[in-house]
């Protein structure tokens, strides 16, 4: 990628100059090590980005001397996003940008004022269509069925791990992280200790995602460590934890077996899970809690149930056109 002008008239290479590598002086390496894992990697691309915009390939995150920047760089960079990315993804990476200008001030890099003006950063506003889908109820019964043919114990722990997905509403980066001694075998409970922002929270396996966790668990055995584990092609359990790439290829797999007309990710199970939570009559408000959202607002923005839901909504109500109405006699 090539090097973009921050200024008019001004190199790029005006504000790169050479920066200390060390660790713990690094404004990049410090903002991403205080975030949580599910962001870590996310975030670090972003700054990756960023830094390769102004500097070319030659630079990455932990490489750029972001205490350099000030309010005209800042502002630049951000307009620059705005003309390249798609809304959501700019204001991702504006925040990335703010936490590591934060953090070269607390490191002493950045004056205050420095700070304050080049962190002076809007996001920007707009909408588009939301990504990912809703999975219809017929496909979920085909994915189940499909696990539930394969005889094989991978057939029990992929038909555990969609359970988990469309029935509790984990992340994938949660599902991974789920250890045996999180779950309550006889409630179905399920304790989230690697939730976003480090919130732990309880989540919820009934009727047949719990049988599938359980017919899982009879080959899995009662060993501790990480609840989805490894199996290979003969039947062997290995008791480490599966990787997030494993989980979501074991989905695509499941996906193409069952026939559905497209694929859907780890994440749509989730979706899913919020849609048809709502379309059951749960209020937002508990919906929100169990899915470890900051804010109502973040829920309603994974609702992916589509226009047949809000015609039904609008069909409760009824407009009298034509019809008569009982005259007052007294009037």
């Amino acid at each position: 990628m090539r090097a973009v002008s921050l200024v008019p008239n001004e190199p790029a290479e005006v504000v790169l100059a050479g920066r200390s590598t060390r660790p713990d002086l690094n404004p990049a390496t410090v903002y991403v090590n205080r975030l949580g894992a599910g962001s870590r990697r996310t975030m670090d691309q972003a700054l990756d980005a960023i830094a390769k915009l102004v500097g070319g390939d030659s630079l990455d995150a932990e490489r750029f001397p972001w205490e350099q920047l000030r309010y005209q760089h800042t502002q630049a960079i951000r307009a620059h996003l705005i003309d390249r990315l798609a809304v959501a993804t700019t204001n991702k990476y504006l925040s990335a940008l703010r936490g590591v200008l934060k953090e070269a001030w607390c490191l002493g890099l950045m004056t205050g004022e420095d700070y304050h003006r080049a962190a002076d950063l809007e996001n920007v506003k707009g909408s588009k269509l939301p990504a990912g889908r809703h999975v219809a109820g017929d496909e979920i019964l085909a994915l189940a069925q499909v696990c539930r043919n394969d005889t094989k114990p991978v057939g029990a722990r992929d038909g555990a791990m969609l359970g988990v997905a469309f029935a509790a509403g984990l992340r994938l980066s949660e599902l991974v992280s789920l250890n045996l001694a999180d779950l309550n075998i006889e409630t179905g409970e399920l304790v989230v200790r690697s939730g976003k922002n480090r919130k732990d929270r309880t989540a919820y396996a009934e009727q047949g995602a719990l049988a599938a966790l359980k017919d899982w668990l009879r080959v899995r055995k009662l060993d501790e460590g990480p609840l989805f584990c490894p199996v290979d092609r003969h039947g062997n359990v290995t008791i480490r934890r599966l990787s997030g790439q494993a989980v979501y290829e074991r989905f695509q797999l499941r996906s193409r077996q069952a026939g559905l007309s497209s694929s859907f990710s780890p994440h749509d199970g989730r979706r899913t899970w919020v849609g048809n939570l709502l379309d059951a009559g749960a209020d937002i408000a508990t919906v929100q809690q169990l899915a470890g959202h900051a804010s109502v607002a973040t829920t309603a923005r994974y609702d992916r149930r589509g226009e047949h839901t809000k015609r039904q909504a609008s069909s409760l109500l009824h407009f009298p056109w034509g019809e008569s109405a009982a005259l007052d006699q007294d009037a």
